[in-house]
């Protein structure tokens, strides 16, 4: 038996807040990326040049793509690639609040997982500051005023596949080389959107949208923004996968909550969009969970 990975909780708290600063950033131009092109040419397209920044790091010796459990790699990375899916869906038709807010509520499955599946004890402070980040993402959400409609439930089911993604990081792929991870996530989005750009391609569909639109070329207004989003999206995720593997996933997830700060923020800043006094409790809630989390943690 694989003996545990050391734990260390202050450099998987950095790597995890470092990660979504670059992941809040970027993920602002999925919105500008979806008014001409598909979600799955989008992934397709990003695939070839981010497998390609993979093997250049694997290349200057950073890491190894062979995984050394094939099947974790590849349950983990359809976890992984079909939340991440379900939230870029969601950004080209709602705010990037709104999308994070239903995305987010991943650390609150994780606990529930880690809690109920895998026996762990969750302490009080733990349990208190998810309830609190959570209540801050319903906040965010605007929920208080009226559901938002059954669209909400797209992010939601990206946050529940998430947070599975997020478990079996820690405890099936402690061992793996994070640049196998990245590939896989990567190869696995790539695979999905070449298949449904192929299904697509023989349909005629009306009124083409983010989901609906088959391969368009060429498209020189979101080529850029694609290749923005790969560069980053390979910088973050890096990070991200470093944090679950130097800390226990219910001590972690939490802090991916302060991406409901850093998306927002850019989201202003890039494109102007409003942020609601509503909005600005709501992230405050999410920060005084994230510091209770990293203070315990520590």
């Amino acid at each position: 038996m694989i003996d545990p990975p050391q734990t260390r909780p202050l450099a998987a708290a950095a790597s995890m807040v470092g990660s979504m600063a670059l992941l809040g950033f970027v993920d602002n131009f999925v919105a500008l990326i979806a008014q001409t092109i598909s979600l799955w040419q989008f992934l397709a397209v990003r695939c070839v040049i981010a497998l390609g920044l993979v093997g250049s790091l694997a290349w200057l010796g950073l890491g190894s793509l062979r995984p050394k459990r094939l099947w974790a790699i590849a349950l983990r990375s359809l976890l992984v690639a079909s939340g991440i899916m379900c939230y870029f869906a969601a950004l080209a038709v709602m705010p990037i609040a709104q999308a994070l807010a239903g995305l987010f509520t991943s650390p609150i499955f994780v606990l529930l997982i880690s809690a109920l599946l895998l026996r762990r004890r969750i302490g009080p402070w733990r349990i208190a500051a998810v309830a609190l980040g959570f209540v801050g993402t319903l906040t965010v959400l605007g929920v208080w005023s009226g559901w938002p409609g059954p669209i909400m439930l797209l992010p939601l089911v990206g946050g529940l596949l998430y947070a599975m993604g997020s478990v079996a990081t820690r405890e099936l792929c402690a061992h793996e080389s994070t640049l196998a991870m990245l590939a896989g996530i990567l190869l696995t989005q790539g695979v999905i959107g070449a298949t449904a750009l192929l299904a697509l391609s023989g349909m005629e569909l009306e009124g083409q949208t983010f989901l609906t639109r088959a391969w368009v070329w060429p498209f020189p207004e979101a080529l850029p923004f694609v290749f923005l989003q790969a560069v980053l999206s390979v910088a973050g995720v890096f990070l991200l996968i470093r944090a679950y593997q130097w800390g226990e996933a219910s001590q972690v997830s939490p802090l991916e909550y302060t991406i409901m700060v850093f998306g927002p923020l850019f989201a202003f800043v890039l494109f102007g969009e409003p942020i609601t006094a509503t909005m600005i409790i709501g992230i405050l809630l999410i920060l005084i969970a994230g510091v209770i989390i990293a203070v315990r943690s520590a």
